[in-house]
């Protein structure tokens, strides 16, 4: 089982690997209110203001807090339906609501985000802010028999399937940030949401390592534009197979 003093040094090597400008996000649903640590930010109770939960990641990702999301800090529908903080309503999409997947309602009171480098919980699932090169890095470090294991969603609300489906199916999700994120949260053009269940952040952190140690990471990307340019074995071996010139 992993421990919270492994899940922070994932944390830490995920940033270097990855070379992330902001730290990923480590996410817990909460059951009762003695789940939340000491030091938490409670929105409403502590500052007297309501936040949208993109809002509340950035502020685990940016400036790092911890951050404790009930149902009476949220100013945006999208996460108090996905979370079962209120019934679901019963035609979501007529009224611009999130029609997919939520949790049970009542099962959870709220949610904890941390910097995953310092969070005090083991998280439920992990969500890292990454650019279009960084995201490609993790996907093709990814084991074959897992990449059918991930998921995309284009549209609102990010904040419901990058952390809902993760947990309910153990899957990887990719979420383009949606409207909220870019106007509220400040998340910057390029920027992608890649969720990673808790349960699997050891082997997505190992399999960075290994793709970092055969100099395929993001460290060892060196972008060029030439003819000619030098050739990875594999390029050789089937350009050879298959008469053609190669280097």
């Amino acid at each position: 089982m992993t421990t919270v003093k492994e899940f922070n040094k994932f944390g830490e090597e995920l940033e270097g690997l990855l070379g992330l400008q902001t730290s990923p996000v480590a996410v817990k649903m909460l059951e009762k209110e003695e789940d939340i640590p000491e030091g938490a930010i409670r929105p409403k109770k502590d500052r007297g203001y309501h936040l949208a939960q993109c809002q509340a990641f950035a502020l685990s990702r940016r400036d790092r807090a911890t951050v404790a999301m009930l149902k009476e800090d949220n100013w945006c529908p999208g996460a108090v339906i996905s979370y079962g903080l209120v019934p679901k309503p019963d035609n979501p999409s007529a009224s611009g609501q999130n029609p997919y997947v939520c949790f049970d309602y009542g099962k959870y009171i709220g949610i904890l985000t941390a910097p995953l480098r310092t969070a005090a919980f083991e998280p439920d699932a992990v969500i890292i802010y990454c650019d279009t090169n960084q995201l490609r890095i993790i996907l093709l470090s990814l084991k074959m028999e897992d990449r059918s294991l991930v998921k995309s969603n284009f549209f609102p609300f990010s904040c419901s399937n990058s952390v809902v489906p993760v947990m309910l199916n153990s899957e990887y999700w990719i979420n383009l940030p949606d409207p909220g994120e870019y106007e509220r949260a400040l998340t910057t053009a390029g920027e992608m949401m890649f969720s990673v269940p808790g349960e699997k952040l050891a082997e997505v952190t190992e399999n960075l390592r290994q793709f970092d140690k055969n100099e395929s990471g993001f460290a060892h990307g060196q972008m060029m534009m030439r003819p000619d340019f030098p050739q990875p074995d594999l390029y050789k071996r089937v350009f050879e197979g298959w008469g053609m010139d190669h280097e």
